[in-house]
């Protein structure tokens, strides 16, 4: 008797070093320059055979019509033709709407495995270019690592690893009217005052190339000048992460979580416990995760 086939799938949360806006495009997207880290904050989701394509969360909030997962299967099989079905069964641990790409990499995880369920053998390049369609964050998120992210973010040009120890990622506790549209919202406030060049994301870019270090000085997220606006609180949250120690606390992707990069592995041990132990908050202490090599259907 043949065994039931399982594969298991890890979908790593992501922070946005840089974030910059560079203008509108034609098709109501933004195009942007982001360097994007991975790092080891992750989802894990499980995949088996079945008849048809069934996702189911552990959050309920998060329902199959609006899981990017779902998404992410409906497309492969447009692409492969295959008619073959799969139950996806995802468990979070990355906070919903957060801005850490909680949605999307979920989706490039569901399209890693189902690639090797399904045996189609595409490679992670050839992932990377069906993810576009699935959503903005989804094609860096196939691979992961340290990238540099352009266009709307379809255009992906991975980078020597970032040499950055750790990271402390705080999400606050800020309700969002709409969770699926939190990201839209954010960009609606965006006007032409914020378009930049994108000189900030490439200088990054080059000083890790280099084998440079990342100074926080270097990190920059245009959305962070909204932050306060939308997000009622966000200033709060951010002073007690400054209260401890932190020079520079940067927002993560669209918000409303942030991030600080501790001055050395004790004293972000020691934030992390104050932050979670003594204040109740929600807090990560992660490393930064390396990028995905090999091929997704070996």
């Amino acid at each position: 008797m043949t065994s039931a086939v399982s594969i298991t799938e890890k979908a790593f949360a992501k922070v946005n070093l840089t974030l910059e806006i560079l203008g509108k495009r034609r098709d109501g997207y933004h195009n942007l320059a982001s360097v994007m880290q991975t790092v080891d904050l992750y989802d894990t989701l499980e995949f088996s055979e079945a008849d048809d394509v069934l996702v189911t969360c552990d959050d309920d909030e998060i329902t199959p019509e609006i899981n990017l997962a779902t998404k992410a299967a409906q497309a492969l099989q447009r692409k492969t033709g295959v008619s073959l079905g799969a139950n996806i069964s995802i468990k979070k641990n990355i906070p919903v709407s957060a801005g850490m790409g909680g949605g999307s990499t979920d989706a490039a995880a569901a399209l890693r495995g189902l690639n090797k369920l399904w045996k189609l053998g595409l490679s992670l390049d050839e992932l990377t270019e069906l993810a576009a369609d699935v959503g903005s964050d989804v094609p860096f998120l196939v691979s992961g690592g340290t990238s540099l992210v352009q266009g709307r973010g379809e255009e992906v040009t991975p980078i020597s690893p970032a040499k950055i120890p750790k990271f402390l990622i705080l999400t606050p506790e800020i309700n969002l009217e709409n969770h699926t549209a939190k990201t839209a919202s954010v960009f609606s406030h965006v006007n032409e005052s914020m378009f930049t060049r994108g000189s900030l994301t490439h200088k990054l870019a080059a000083r890790i190339r280099a084998g440079g270090d990342c100074p926080p000085e270097f990190f920059f997220n245009q959305f962070g000048i909204l932050a306060e606006r939308l997000f009622p609180g966000w200033d709060v949250e951010r002073d007690s992460l400054m209260t401890l120690g932190a020079r520079d606390v940067m927002l993560c992707g669209a918000g409303p979580s942030m991030f600080t990069v501790p001055p050395s592995k004790e004293l972000g041990t020691a934030w992390h416990l104050l932050l979670t132990t003594v204040q109740g908050k929600r807090a990560f202490l992660v490393d930064p995760s390396p990028a995905i090599l090999t091929e997704a259907g070996s």
